[in-house]
């Protein structure tokens, strides 16, 4: 008798450092994780390939790419998500004011429109429509906004 009970709480110890270390998930935690890909609009956009959406959200900036000076002049750079998603930002320095002080490393947080792209996607129109037909976007950065 004793050999099953000691059987019984070994099995019972086993089965609890399984769900918990995280081998098992319990549906209840999958739902509740708050960066999960699922529940992320533009991780939702992006599988769906999507563009043309208003989104707004925040990043680590992890590469900073060369201006874009062909036609619009764009200030470009590539932003990592909390869901690990990467998007580049095309920010129109023809309309908005360039972001000087921008380095690898920072954090920022950005409205704008989402377009679809193999690579995670890209985020413009992060700046004021000066014809007035499209939803402002920004760019906050050090605690100033940029648009």
């Amino acid at each position: 008798m004793k050999k099953i009970v000691l059987i019984a709480a070994v099995l019972a110890a086993a089965c609890f450092a399984v769900i918990y270390t995280g081998v098992i998930i319990p549906d209840k935690a999958r739902v509740s994780t708050p960066t999960a890909a699922i529940d992320d609009p533009i991780a939702r956009l992006f599988s769906d390939r999507r563009s043309g959406v208003q989104v707004q959200g925040s990043g680590i900036v992890i590469k900073i790419l060369p201006d874009d000076n062909d036609g619009s002049r764009h200030q470009r750079f590539i932003i990592r998500l909390a869901t690990g998603q990467t998007l580049l930002v095309a920010h129109n320095i023809d309309q908005a004011v360039r972001i000087e002080t921008l380095e690898t490393g920072d954090s920022l947080g950005f409205s704008g429109e989402y377009e679809w792209n193999p690579e995670g996607g890209v985020i413009h129109w992060t700046h004021r429509d000066s014809a007035g037909r499209h939803l402002p976007g920004w760019i906050i950065h050090k605690g100033k906004k940029y648009w």
